[in-house]
């Protein structure tokens, strides 16, 4: 059976099997989670990544490629990434 994150944009095998090892199995997963809290939840499994891995989350969940996010559209993400929950 064909893994269904590997269908969305951005999402490569790597990263989909970071994905997995974080819990994140489906895009209704990772739908539920955000952008934010996959990155964090892939971060905190020891994986090194980069702001671009969050970029492609935000990208995939927008079915968008990364790269055509804003500026602004980035910058809310680290905003977001840098302000503790409340």
């Amino acid at each position: 059976m064909e893994d269904e994150l590997l269908q969305m944009k951005n999402l490569g095998k790597t990263t989909t099997q970071w994905l997995h090892a974080a819990g994140i199995h489906n895009a209704a997963d990772l739908r539920r989670l955000g952008a934010i809290h996959a990155y964090q939840a892939i971060r905190t499994r020891g994986f090194r990544t980069s702001r671009t891995l969050l970029y492609a989350i935000e990208g995939a969940l927008r079915d968008k490629d990364w790269l055509s996010l804003s500026a602004t559209e980035k910058a809310l993400l680290n905003q977001q990434l840098a302000s503790p929950e409340k």
